[in-house]
């Protein structure tokens, strides 16, 4: 796949770390690796946004392009108005994925909170970007309770917009895992209909650079370049 959407079930659930431990996980198999974000909100001028995060985390090999940034911490489209910087549209989106993908292996394309946050007034999302391209989308979801609605509301929009769903990652795996997190590990491709990809540990974003981009691979499942195997880490985890 040359082109990657990433988007999550909400905020703030390890969208931009998942993607960085993606970007390098791609860099160590020896590709070259573009990331995209289509709108920062919530960071101001000269501040470090998710792309500054990606390229901290995955390598400076990493091409990264911001497409527009807001300074509240809004979505995209009530950010670009309230701001009057101009609103990015899916047009836009996948024209410079595009562009990147003509000259890069692999295109990372990271979206605002969940797949349905509104990109302009007309009501646009990522979804529609990625329709453009026809690319497949990855889900990035929480560990816990309340994951599996989140999850199967996403995966149902991406089949009404038959767009494919390449599978799910655990932003931020908790080191004690509560029961409904070892839960979801067997309920969530269920629910779904989609693989469960990976799962990252909580905190793998204060990990040095030099030992994140190490241990990243074995963050991801095979489908993506990793070694992170889905059967044994549901094994291991899977409720006594």
């Amino acid at each position: 796949m040359t082109v990657l959407f990433v988007t999550g079930t909400g905020t703030e659930i390890g969208k931009t770390v998942t993607t960085a431990a993606i970007a390098a996980t791609a860099l160590s198999g020896q590709y070259s690796v573009a990331y995209l974000k289509p709108a920062q909100t919530g960071v101001g001028p000269g501040e470090p946004g998710d792309a500054a995060e990606v390229t901290r985390l995955a390598g400076p090999e990493v091409t990264s392009v911001e497409l527009a940034r807001y300074p509240e911490p809004l979505a995209p489209a009530t950010a670009a108005r309230r701001s009057g910087i101009p609103a990015v549209g899916p047009t836009d989106v996948a024209e410079a994925a595009a562009k990147l993908a003509a000259v890069h292996d692999i295109v990372l394309v990271e979206g605002a909170g969940g797949l349905l946050v509104r990109l302009d007034d007309a009501g646009s999302t990522l979804a529609d970007a990625a329709r453009m391209l026809g690319a497949p989308v990855l889900v990035v979801a929480p560990a816990g309770l309340g994951t599996l609605n989140g999850a199967a509301l996403t995966a149902q929009v991406l089949t009404a917009r038959k767009l494919q769903c390449a599978g799910f990652v655990i932003g931020s795996w908790p080191q004690d895992a509560d029961l409904a997190a070892r839960c979801n590990l067997s309920d969530l491709p269920e629910v779904t209909g989609a693989p469960l990809l990976g799962a990252l540990p909580a905190g793998a974003a204060a990990l040095a650079p030099d030992a994140f981009r190490e241990a990243a691979p074995g963050w991801l499942s095979p489908r993506i370049g990793g070694t992170w195997d889905a059967s044994a880490f549901t094994a291991h985890w899977a409720p006594r």
